[in-house]
């Protein structure tokens, strides 16, 4: 369960995190360590979420937390990105990972399957390509639920 400080933090964090081009995707108050830590995760939608980034948000968050007593007493506050994902979600993450092994999971069936694993070719507006045994496979995008990294391709 979320610490009941969390929606508070997000209302005074997220619109910082936006005009800085960054996205907040989690936060955890960790209250069972002395002093408390608040965790923020954020990524960088454009390019590799960076030290810079974590830094800049840190630098701009820290006194509007403070000013808003958003958290009482001492607290300790870490950015931080939250790494790689084993989902693949932006066309930038399927433009690095083309080449690595997938596994594909459709909505509904696709000829007769709803689990696809293969290498990834590419994705466009229309269509999801993985190359299965030198066989492309093609998978309408509107079908596809998921692209997950397959084992031991991170």
């Amino acid at each position: 369960m979320a610490h009941p400080a969390i929606p508070r933090i997000l209302e005074l964090a997220t619109p910082i995190a936006t005009d800085l081009g960054l996205e907040i995707v989690g936060a955890t108050f960790h209250t069972n360590e002395s002093p408390p830590v608040l965790r923020l995760e954020l990524r960088n939608p454009i390019a590799d979420t960076s030290l810079d980034d974590c830094e800049r948000l840190s630098r701009a968050l820290e006194p509007v937390l403070d000013e808003a007593d958003a958290i009482p007493g001492a607290y300790v506050l870490e950015v931080s990105s939250p790494g790689l994902s084993e989902f693949l979600e932006t066309d930038r993450e399927f433009t690095s990972f083309k080449g690595f092994e997938v596994t594909v999971t459709t909505r509904e069936p696709h000829k007769g399957k709803s689990l696809w694993q293969g290498s990834l070719l590419d994705r466009d507006a229309e269509t999801l390509r993985i190359n299965q045994k030198g066989r492309v496979i093609s998978i309408p995008r509107d079908l596809v639920e998921r692209v997950r990294l397959a084992d031991g391709a991170e």
